[in-house]
């Protein structure tokens, strides 16, 4: 009898071979038809992975603390994001900013580091704290702040305030499961999926953030570095009040830094979302809206050698879409960062 030299017994390397035969049902590169057409084809799809959102409240606002530092005026505020969860979220002010004046508001996603949002608005209260936003630039809250844009900040699930490692009831060994596929479980579960709930809290924070004198409910943006990445394109996706979107080192094929370097987790996936579209198609169904990226040469998690032809492919969306002069593109020298070159200047001419 004869046999296939072919032949494997690795799951994994089963779907790393499914991805690379793989072509989504609306990856745009195959569509035959106008931009217009697809993305009103393919966006009402997309939002039907994502399941159900959580139910909104009302925020029940409660000011903790506010303060001076940094030449800012900081506020940190407890909110309720949905009837069953409360977040922290962080409010920066720019020291300049007059009565009566209103500026334009920036969402600020965190990653996946342990912080959560206090390392991405500045809190260099230890020396891992001060080492992480070094080593990644990471305080783009706080530079934005500065810049004289107000700043917002709130924690997506498991990390900073809404960590349960730091909860009595449920700190235990789970073997080293990662708690961003426990949540994915649960969500889904219930028809929904961690981005819902994710996505819903940062829109939880952005209504609440818009009723505050000194913020321009007409004049939001957003933007996050890798997780926050993820974050930042689902909240510009599902956000109608977000006007323009700075996606840090989330810049990729799924074939490459899903499958092949399992670099994901149960926060950035929805079930068939793969066959329907690949990460530049989501990036490109953005457009007309302002969109800046920015990929780090020497980045180690979302390799630059995929990342650049996925933003090719986003550039060729844009150009279809008759807006190829609303996307921007940070190519920096660093690891996995914020270039933060041209964010300034980009989210002033965009707002």
């Amino acid at each position: 009898m004869s046999r296939s030299t072919d032949r494997n017994q690795s799951p994994q390397e089963m779907f790393v071979r499914m991805a690379r035969e793989h072509q989504p049902r609306f990856h745009f590169e195959a569509w035959d038809g106008s931009f217009e057409d697809w993305k009103a084809t393919a966006r009402p799809e997309i939002e039907k992975c994502l399941g159900a959102f959580p139910d909104t409240v009302d925020p029940n606002p409660e000011l903790a603390v506010e303060w001076e530092e940094d030449g800012l005026r900081k506020q940190r505020w407890l909110i309720d994001v949905n009837p069953h969860l409360t977040a922290g979220v962080l409010v920066f002010y720019p020291g300049d900013l007059g009565e009566g004046e209103a500026r334009p508001a920036l969402l600020c996603w965190h990653g996946h580091g342990d912080h959560g949002k206090e390392s991405v608005m500045g809190n260099r209260s230890s020396p891992e704290r001060r080492t992480v936003i070094e080593a990644h630039n990471y305080d783009y809250g706080l530079q934005m702040a500065q810049s004289g844009f107000v700043t917002y900040a709130v924690d997506w699930l498991g990390k900073g305030d809404l960590d349960d490692n730091d909860k009595p009831n449920w700190r235990r060994d789970w073997g080293g499961r990662d708690w961003c596929n426990l949540y994915y479980l649960h969500a889904t579960m219930f028809g929904m999926t961690s981005i819902a709930i994710n996505v819903g809290i940062g829109m939880a924070a952005t209504g609440f953030v818009s009723s505050l004198p000194g913020v321009d409910a007409d004049r939001l943006g957003v933007m996050g570095l890798s997780g926050g990445g993820t974050m930042t394109l689902w909240s510009a996706f599902c956000d109608a009040r977000i006007k323009a979107a700075e996606i840090m080192c989330y810049s990729d094929l799924w074939e490459a830094f899903g499958m092949r370097d399992i670099n994901y987790c149960g926060m950035q996936v929805a079930p068939g979302l793969y066959a329907l579209v690949d990460l530049p198609d989501l990036q490109g169904l953005l457009a007309p809206m302002p969109l800046l990226v920015d990929i780090g040469v020497r980045d180690t998690c979302f390799r630059v050698e995929t990342a650049l032809p996925c933003f090719r492919q986003v550039e060729k969306i844009y150009a279809a879409a008759g807006a190829g002069d609303k996307l921007e593109l940070d190519l920096h020298p660093n690891e996995h960062s914020w270039g933060g070159d041209k964010s300034v200047e980009f989210f002033q001419n965009a707002l």
